[in-house]
């Protein structure tokens, strides 16, 4: 029988529950609304700027940048720039980013499979207590 930790309990030199742990920032980058979406994206392949920004229908150009920028910084993401003339940057995922975004394609399934029981669960919840 596994016995589950609670997070104070944990032998991590790390602990996502304490307010200043820096593994709380990438938490919120990989699982962010435009973290999630851009690294399912590159989980696809490599990909540039603007394939990237039409695969992730609806982020702006400034929110995919600074997503990537994040993603890049906390080891997530590859950024490689040809020295080419118009210059071609390319977007890919590192090992790092492979591991966490096969973890993060779980949930993602997880959610899209169980949306009928949720949209009856949004109609059961604005029948009784009024949509807002």
């Amino acid at each position: 029988m596994t016995t589950v930790r609670r997070p104070e309990e944990r032998e991590l030199p790390f602990n996502v529950f304490a307010r200043a742990c820096p593994s709380r920032g990438t938490l919120e980058h990989v699982t962010g609304r435009w973290g999630a979406l851009t690294l399912g994206a590159l989980h696809e392949g490599s990909l540039r700027f603007n394939e990237l920004r039409r695969r992730v229908d609806g982020v702006s150009e400034k929110m995919l940048s600074q997503t990537l920028h994040a993603l890049e910084r906390d080891g997530l993401v590859h950024r490689e720039a040809q020295p080419t003339n118009p210059p071609r940057v390319d977007y890919e995922l590192t090992p790092l980013g492979h591991e966490v975004t096969r973890r993060l394609l779980s949930l993602i399934e997880c959610v899209e499979g169980s949306m009928d029981a949720v949209l009856r669960a949004r109609e059961r919840y604005d029948e009784t207590r009024g949509a807002r």
